[in-house]
């Protein structure tokens, strides 16, 4: 693997993707191999279906990836999936013995001051929020600032241990080495700039079979709750509802137009050889009556959890696949809710689609973690991210 090269795994409830690429010119990227399989995901407890399934796919990705692009990767950030990711926020307070320019090294006993062990998770990353210095002037980045005393919100992610130890023991057998990202901290901090960060932002991940949705405020993560409910869902829900084969509702919800004032009656759709009729009025209505019971509750329910936050006409920014495919579906969620819903994409020719946002911003963070100070940086896995 070339020094610039990053090897991202993206984790997703129906598929994986291994991407190696580097760092381009105004922070573009040069994508070098990709490889995706799709694998039966994992259940609402954070437990993978078919770890040997599982193994099969991630193996294969890796090895058609290297052939693709002909480097040996020996090095592979994993995406950690809401599932499998917590978030602890905590403020922390520390004080020098008299003022002093605040450095790295300041920001670093801040962030240690906060670092409690968390059973069964490991820590894989921590964010600051905000920063408060002794003459109570908010700062973003303190660095420069004298000051006698740090105060700071902190985020500190962890990630459950069975994750990791599978992921590890799978990596060794490859002669990998992996490190850990939680994957919707990096979505949500790619696609989000960070002056609208700085005065708090809400953002939603929707997937096949889980969702998660966040809080950010700076760098950091106030709250993070995960859903179990996903497109595939949504296409169950539809399934009960029309009586139709699973296969037939997934395909449907591509069909659907939930405010198309025109698209009325019956309309024949064959498929795997077998014909249905089905009403464009009822499919659009049951559409919706599935958001309203699977995403909307929950995601209205979250919002009002944390209303407290500064939060009131702030727009809710969504991303992946699960949503991004049915015609009506934003508006409906942004009506249910009564927030503006707002569909975020990397700005990237050919990768401008919602579902690609994970593994762009994998690859994002990725690089901006090897590019720090290398190997060292990494292993000695240092704060103030």
């Amino acid at each position: 693997m070339g020094r610039k090269s990053v090897a991202i795994l993206d984790v997703r409830t129906s598929e994986i993707a291994v991407v190696l690429g580097e760092r381009g010119v105004n922070n573009t990227f040069v994508f070098k191999a990709s490889k995706t399989e799709p694998f039966d995901g994992y259940d609402e407890d954070g437990v993978f279906y078919d770890e040997t399934a599982l193994k099969k796919a991630v193996a294969s990705a890796v090895s058609a990836t290297e052939q693709i692009c002909g480097e040996r990767i020996r090095e592979i950030f994993v995406g950690v999936p809401g599932a499998f990711c917590t978030v602890r926020k905590t403020e922390r307070t520390i004080g020098f013995p008299k003022k002093r320019k605040i450095g790295q090294a300041e920001i670093d006993m801040l962030f240690n001051s906060g670092d409690e062990p968390l059973e069964g998770y490991r820590r894989i990353r921590a964010a600051s929020m905000i920063y408060t210095t002794g003459d109570n002037r908010r700062a973003v980045d303190p660095t420069g600032i004298a000051s006698s005393v740090l105060s700071g919100e902190l985020s500190y992610f962890y990630c459950k241990e069975e994750f990791a130890a599978l992921f590890e023991e799978m990596f060794s057998k490859m002669k990998i080495t992996p490190y850990f990202l939680p994957a919707q901290y990096a979505m949500a901090t790619y696609l989000i700039p960070s002056e609208t960060r700085d005065e708090g932002a809400l953002f939603l991940d929707v997937g096949f079979l889980s969702s998660s949705v966040l809080v950010l405020l700076g760098n950091g993560v106030c709250a993070q709750k995960t859903f179990w409910v996903g497109e595939g869902h949504l296409a169950e829900y539809l399934m009960e509802q029309l009586s139709v084969p699973y296969e037939v509702a997934y395909m449907l919800l591509s069909k659907a137009n939930l405010y198309a004032k025109g698209d009325v009656g019956s309309k024949e759709f064959v498929i795997g050889g077998n014909s249905y009729d089905i009403d464009m009025g009822q499919l659009a209505e049951k559409v919706k009556d599935g958001l309203d019971e699977l995403f909307c509750e929950k995601i209205g329910a979250f919002i009002q959890d944390n209303a407290g936050r500064e939060l009131d006409y702030k727009p809710l920014y969504v991303s992946g696949e699960g949503l991004c495919g049915i015609r009506g579906a934003l508006e409906h969620v942004s009506k249910r809710i009564e927030r503006v819903c707002e569909q975020l994409a990397p700005d990237l020719p050919y990768y401008n689609k919602p579902s690609m946002s994970s593994r762009i911003a994998l690859l994002d963070m990725a690089c901006g973690d090897s590019r720090k100070t290398g190997v060292l940086y990494r292993l000695i896995n240092k704060f103030g991210g």
